[in-house]
């Protein structure tokens, strides 16, 4: 069994409840079927929490017994009794007090009162603040304390799985009981949900860890360079190389100036943001230097030992460059970017491949602007990702559009509640004037504003995070940032996040999922390969100019001039995942001419050597999928 170190999800509050999808409810009610089948077969469990998650659902549940996958089909055959005994799921208000009886009769989260509290449920209970209706729900004999909501009746359940185990601590906290965590999915019928498994059999397939060591793309040296610390190998530098060719062409037509910052800078600066408290547990441990004093002081005195941290955001730097020079109106909107390094200290349980990662290359971009700019500047960057995801064949995305909770304002987000309504409501009246297609999401704002994260969907219909674009109202004013507008007054400008690219790391873990190695010719890290039906002089002079021309032209291309058989020649460039073959023989060699393979089409027959070369560097060129 693996431990889950992911931290449960915050409790919702009712009016966030009453938003959750058809899915979401139905998956909940499954969490509750699930728990009711354990029950029958282990009647000491004792529950915790069952919410609905990202693809299904889980249940914590507390048990002598060792949960295994040999023991799903055993839980699953007794949930399908639930599910054709077609209970209504009941809800009833109660009293605390009730609540407190009930839970220490055993009776929460159980099929009848126990000779045992409901331990984990009257912690739950607890949490549950004063004025917020306190509810149960039944199905059958099983009586959960729950907020809801849920499906009508057990029967509209549909068709189920159950998942994995994992271990988990109860809420979240190391210092609490660790306890069985039982995860399952489940969809409104069977057509559904085998898809959903064959979507999950072909990304096994497609694993960007299985087919980047494959290609040789990056390496994560564990033992001398450290975990979550990729390192880029030749053919993995040229998709980054490619990818900032093109940030660095569109930003620059976008009317983008290109900064570089350090990778480290004072406490001072992170304190000044804000980011040490409300983001320092993301961040490096500190670098503490003992600095000797300038000579001209006593001889052998020191300075104070100053604290250093590695960046983990790039916006404090680039407000300082913004602050460098005197501004004027004139100079709004200042559009600065850089592909910068950041440093994040994930937990070593939530590291995975190229997706969750220590070091990250950010297609960063910090925009300064006036109020009255802003609704001009943020279409700009939501163009910027449609052309993004025209080019990567992206056809299903949705904006999550995350605004702040005003309980935790001072806590998880800055204290300024009427600039929160203010800029949340700027953003949200661009996303709906646009046209665009979002969502809204509570409580997952950025500390110092609203913010939108890009979902996307891959060609198999695998869901990612790719990006996120931020509003910042807060910082700016933290660093004293100013220019003087029309009125010769100083103002503090609008500071909008963006990183359409998002990092590297993982929009290069995606396109490796999304294309399964396949890239497009433009992309390809390998773009050409001439093989030679021989290796006699004059053939392989023919092939050599043929890559010294491609070459010229920025076109990664390889020669194989060796005497091998030409048809394992091609084996071996396929299996590399080579985009384009061109096979020279003697007849091509008398013709001017070349026979064009692409990987996994086969071959498309000889053309004059002009042609192919132009219409590759044209491909190139182009970005054509």
């Amino acid at each position: 069994m693996q431990a889950d170190n992911a931290n449960p999800p915050d409790r919702k509050a009712p009016e966030e409840r009453n938003k959750m999808t058809d899915l979401e409810r139905l998956r909940h009610s499954c969490a509750h079927v699930m728990a009711t089948a354990i029950l029958r077969l282990w009647p000491d469990a004792q529950f915790a929490s069952g919410p609905a998650v990202e693809n299904g659902f889980y249940y914590d549940v507390e048990l002598t017994h060792r949960i295994t996958p040999e023991d799903f089909p055993a839980i699953e055959a007794e949930m399908k009794k639930e599910t054709k005994a077609n209970h209504p799921f009941e809800r009833s208000v109660v009293t605390r007090e009730q609540a407190m009886k009930d839970a220490q009769a055993g009776r929460l989260g159980a099929l009848a009162e126990r000779p045992s509290p409901s331990r984990f449920k009257l912690g739950n209970l607890a949490d549950i603040p004063e004025g917020e209706p306190i509810t149960y729900y039944k199905s059958g004999d099983f009586i959960d304390l729950c907020a809801g909501p849920h499906v009508m009746r057990t029967g509209n359940i549909g068709a189920f799985r159950l998942t994995s185990v994992a271990s988990a601590y109860y809420k979240g906290d190391e210092r609490n009981p660790q306890l069985q965590r039982i995860y399952g999915t489940a969809f409104k019928n069977k057509t559904e949900l085998e898809a959903y498994f064959n979507m999950l059999e072909e990304a096994k397939r497609r694993d960007h860890r299985k087919i980047g060591a494959e290609m040789g793309l990056y390496v994560i040296d564990t033992e001398y360079v450290g975990p979550g610390l990729p390192l880029w190998l030749p053919k993995g530098g040229a998709i980054v190389e490619t990818l900032e060719d093109l940030a660095k062409e569109t930003e620059f037509a976008a009317g983008y100036v290109r900064v570089k910052t350090p990778h480290i800078a004072r406490e001072k600066m992170y304190l000044t943001s804000g980011h040490i408290p409300l983001y320092e547990e993301s961040m490096f441990p500190p670098i503490v230097l003992q600095e000797r004093a300038p000579s001209q002081q006593e001889p052998g005195a020191a300075a104070p030992a100053e604290r250093y941290y590695l960046k983990a955001m790039n916006c404090p730097h680039h407000h300082r460059i913004f602050a460098a020079e005197p501004r004027s109106y004139r100079d709004l909107p200042l559009r600065l970017a850089e592909y910068g390094c950041c440093y994040r200290y994930e937990q070593s349980g939530e590291l995975f491949g190229l997706m969750r990662v220590r070091s990250l290359n950010m297609n960063d971009s910090h925009i300064y602007c006036t109020e009255e700019q802003f609704a001009q500047e943020f279409n700009g960057v939501n163009a910027m990702y449609l052309k993004y995801f025209k080019i990567f064949g992206i056809e299903k995305y949705v904006m999550r559009f995350s605004t702040h909770d005003p309980a935790k304002l001072g806590q998880k987000f800055v204290d300024e509640p009427a600039l929160w309504k203010k800029t949340e409501g700027m953003v949200r009246r661009v996303l709906q004037e646009s046209g665009i297609n979002y969502i809204e999401v509570p409580n997952e704002a950025a500390f110092y504003g609203p913010k939108i994260d890009v979902q996307v969907w891959s060609v198999i219909g695998r869901e990612f995070t790719l990006a996120t674009n931020q509003v910042d109202f807060a910082v700016p004013k933290r660093f004293g940032l100013v220019y003087r507008d029309r009125d010769n007054t100083e103002k503090t400008p609008l500071c909008i996040h963006r990183a359409p690219l998002g990092t590297h790391e993982r929009f290069i873990g995606f396109l490796i999922e999304h294309y399964a190695g396949n890239f497009p010719l433009w992309l390809a890290p390998e773009q050409v390969r001439v093989l030679t039906v021989g290796d006699e002089e004059p053939l392989v002079a023919y092939a050599k100019g043929i890559v010294d021309e491609l070459r010229a032209s920025r076109v990664r291309a390889e020669g194989d001039y060796t005497n091998d058989k030409i048809n394992g020649k091609i084996q071996y460039a396929e299996q590399a995942r080579v985009h384009t073959m061109l096979v020279v023989g003697g007849r091509d060699l008398q013709a001017g001419a070349v026979s064009v393979r692409v990987h996994g089409k086969g071959s498309l027959g000889a053309r004059p050597r002009a042609d192919v070369i132009a219409d590759l560097l044209a491909s190139v060129r182009e970005r054509r999928a």
